[in-house]
């Protein structure tokens, strides 16, 4: 038989639940895990920096999208807690829906609003719709909707550290999937915020919340993205000393928590406010949590996990 393909080239996949999204195939090995540029965020748990060894694995090649999300809810007639709930939160900038549907603005982060009516399938609030969003990643979902998914499709989701892994497409120690280059006007490499946050946004990568799952370019492992656009559920509950425990094989993070780890950013990261928009970087919320910049990729089940 000939070779099947190697670490960085993608594979197609279809499981028994209809979860079609083409798979990068990382290799077994070790890396530094953890932040190496000194762009840290102390309260984050970034460091220390340690070696993690992992098995090889397979993960979705993009975030699930939209399309990908409506299979499960076709098949399952599953309902998201923000369609539970009633609510979700959306960028202030992206709400469309009318003045009374506005719920809730945190004071701490004002730009964000509980919006009445936002969902996956309305992700801006009750007059938007998923048109010509098909190819766009799910947003809307919590932590509990995405392993509801993963139960369906007979998948799981990523480890923090198979996720750190992952996005660094194999250039251990480097701050972003490509390297160390900074995302400029010159070189637009990721999903992010331009302009004067959180009020006014240039456009100038062309988005003002989410880009398809496959714009710009893949990393050295296949994966799309896995910085800016959205955040992205891991297993692992959070805990900002959960490196102190230095080198480490397979770590799957600590036995109990009471928020889960959210890795890559998205498009509202900025310097100015949320620099989270490289390899080593942690954020956390609780698992019922939805809101309009956070989704989900997802990874294959071994044997024993079957």
């Amino acid at each position: 038989m000939p070779p099947g393909p190697g670490a960085g080239e993608t594979v197609p996949v279809t499981t028994a639940g209809g979860h079609a999204i083409e798979q990068a195939r990382i290799p077994a090995g070790s890396f530094t895990m953890g932040d190496s540029s000194d762009d840290r965020n102390p309260a984050d748990g970034e460091t220390p920096l340690h070696r993690v060894t992992l098995d090889d694995f397979e993960i979705d090649a993009t975030t699930v999208t939209n399309a990908d999300f409506s299979c499960f809810v076709d098949a399952t007639g599953y309902l998201t807690e923000a369609e539970t709930f009633g609510f979700s939160a959306v960028f202030h900038l992206a709400v469309a829906a009318p003045a009374d549907d506005i719920v809730g603005r945190p004071p701490g982060t004002p730009w964000w609003l509980g919006v009445r009516g936002a969902d996956w399938r309305h992700p801006g609030g009750s007059r938007s719709d998923l048109d010509g969003l098909d190819d766009h990643p799910v947003v809307h979902v919590s932590w509990n909707d995405a392993i509801a998914y993963c139960a369906w499709a007979g998948r799981r989701l990523p480890t923090e550290a198979e996720w750190e892994y992952a996005a660094r497409g194999g250039i251990d120690g480097a701050k972003y999937p490509w390297g160390d280059a900074e995302v400029d006007e010159s070189t637009w490499r990721a999903n992010i915020w331009q302009g004067v946050f959180p009020h006014e946004n240039t456009l100038e990568d062309g988005w003002l919340t989410t880009a398809p799952v496959r714009t710009f370019e893949a990393n050295g492992y296949g994966l799309w993205q896995p910085v800016g656009n959205v955040w992205e559920w891991c297993q692992d509950w959070f805990d900002p000393r959960t490196y102190e425990r230095g080198a480490v094989t397979n770590p799957a993070g600590p036995g109990t928590g009471a928020v889960r780890v959210l890795r890559g950013g998205s498009y509202l990261c900025h310097n100015s406010y949320c620099n989270r928009y490289r390899n080593s970087a942690r954020s956390q919320n609780t698992p019922d949590s939805s809101m309009g910049n956070a989704g989900f990729r997802t990874v294959a089940r071994t044997k024993s996990q079957a």
